[in-house]
């Protein structure tokens, strides 16, 4: 595992302490500036100014994009988003890697990231209570939840987020780990457009769940880094003859 490979090596020139804080501190650093970068698109939503003012150009715009072959198309591609299709397609790829690596890792990391996603979705919608666009500027079949967050997005960008990086942790080469960043991206980069471009969410809708769902995956992946750099510590500690001292680094 190339990832796990990286640690070793950095656990080799400083210690586990250092390891620790580096991955702490690095992690930290990406939850902070995209947990701003989202603060600031609620702040936005909630004054109803700034990025909030290009909700409706940007809705007029993709109305005029329209025609019934690509309403169809965004339409079947939006609802693998949805709550049914999208924990379908979560549940058969994690039971893959379960199944696949034999370990329950993609299982516990795919049920802690779901779980959360869907908690800042529903308290989301419960807060700021956001009416979603007129049901004149949406394509039906129509949705009549909150909207904000966009859960679709949110969702999406979480659960790509979390395959891309325990795949991508497996992957020996750098284009195939190019490749799987590439296909999360381009998987939440599209959900989130297809709710906008049909009617279901405001733009900042979307951006919101784009930030929070890479925060929160931040988070689990910082925290997953520090799980793994513990670990190398422990089998470090455990491999030393018994009344060797650890040699200074």
């Amino acid at each position: 595992m190339r990832q796990d490979g990286l640690l070793r090596r950095l656990a080799s020139y400083v210690s586990a302490r250092a390891v620790l804080v580096i991955t702490a501190l690095a992690g930290g650093l990406i939850i902070l500036g995209l947990t701003a970068a989202s603060a600031g698109v609620y702040d936005a939503v909630a004054e109803k100014d700034g990025i909030a003012g290009l909700d409706r150009p940007v809705l007029d715009q993709v109305i005029a994009l329209r025609t019934p072959f690509v309403d169809q198309l965004f339409t079947w591609f939006t609802e693998l988003g949805g709550p049914l299709r999208m924990t379908v397609i979560a549940s058969a790829i994690t039971l893959l890697m379960v199944w696949r690596w034999r370990t329950p890792t993609p299982l516990i990391l795919m049920i802690i990231a779901v779980a959360g996603s869907l908690t800042f979705t529903n308290v989301g919608k419960a807060i700021v209570g956001r009416l979603r666009p007129p049901l004149g500027d949406a394509v039906p079949p129509y949705e009549h939840a909150f909207s904000f967050p966009s859960g679709h997005t949110l969702n999406s960008t979480v659960i790509a987020g979390i395959v891309a990086y325990l795949v991508a942790r497996r992957l020996t080469s750098r284009l195939g780990i190019v490749l799987c960043v590439v296909l999360a991206v381009a998987w939440s980069a599209a959900m989130g457009f297809s709710r906008v471009f049909l009617g279901h969410h405001w733009l900042t809708d979307v951006i919101f769940a784009w930030l929070l769902g890479l925060a929160w995956l931040a988070l689990l992946i910082t925290a997953h880094r520090i799980f793994l750099a513990l670990r190398i510590a422990d089998v470090e500690r455990r491999t030393l003859p018994s009344g060797t001292a650890r040699p200074k680094r």
